[in-house]
């Protein structure tokens, strides 16, 4: 399966019987173009501009936006109920972590998760192959609670994502951290690439942090 970076927290993941976009973005919000894409399924961590934008992706069988068990094109869905703060929700609302499971590649997405996780979630999360986590804070966890939850999920291969990049409206890159901070506390080998192509029997018990460029 393919994972192909759209910008911010947007993700297109293909796999051979379907493909699925994570959180697409409305590109005046973020500064950055969203890009012309198709999509079996849409996924919506919660209901803000920056990651609900579902019609700007084309032939969307199904739009996923809530907690639960899905399966649909082949790819394995199940979303768990999480908050975009670290007070239950009280300063953003509720957010939903999506553990997708394509072409047996198992692929976490934890939307703009605002707090570090308890163990009865991650139980919940299960087996991830690929985490694809927020790194920048203020709207989201920043690069030390990211590196804390991404060591206690424990994937092989983590992917940052919603930091402070070039091209951003003022207001993200004036609030969000640049990636370098995550990078050095996580201490892991770090590759870049435009794509990321994987099959599980070629997965490793080496981790290893990715950076995918922008689509």
């Amino acid at each position: 399966m393919e994972i192909t970076y759209l910008g911010h927290s947007s993700f297109r993941l293909k796999g051979k019987s379907g493909t699925l976009v994570t959180d697409p973005f409305d590109p005046k919000m973020v500064g950055v173009k969203f890009p012309n894409v198709t999509s079996d399924i849409v996924t919506v961590s919660h209901g803000h501009a920056d990651h609900n934008n579902y019609e700007a992706v084309h032939d969307v069988k199904r739009v996923v936006n809530g907690p639960g068990e899905y399966e649909i094109a082949g790819i394995s869905i199940v979303g768990i109920s999480t908050y975009h703060d670290d007070k239950k929700g009280e300063l953003r609302g509720k957010n939903v972590i999506y553990v997708i499971e394509i072409d047996e590649v198992r692929i976490a997405h934890v939307g703009d998760l605002g707090h570090t996780l308890k163990e009865g979630v991650v139980s919940q999360m299960g087996d991830v192959d690929v985490l694809l986590i927020p790194v920048g804070g203020e709207y989201t966890i920043g690069p030390s609670a990211a590196v804390e939850v991404s060591r206690s999920i424990d994937p092989r291969i983590v992917i940052p994502m919603h930091y402070q990049v070039k091209g951003q409206s003022s207001e993200l890159n004036g609030k969000l951290s640049p990636l370098d901070p995550f990078l050095s506390e996580m201490a892991l080998p770090v590759e870049t690439m435009q794509k990321l192509t994987i099959k599980k029997n070629e997965i490793t018990e080496d981790q290893k942090v990715v950076v995918l460029e922008n689509k």
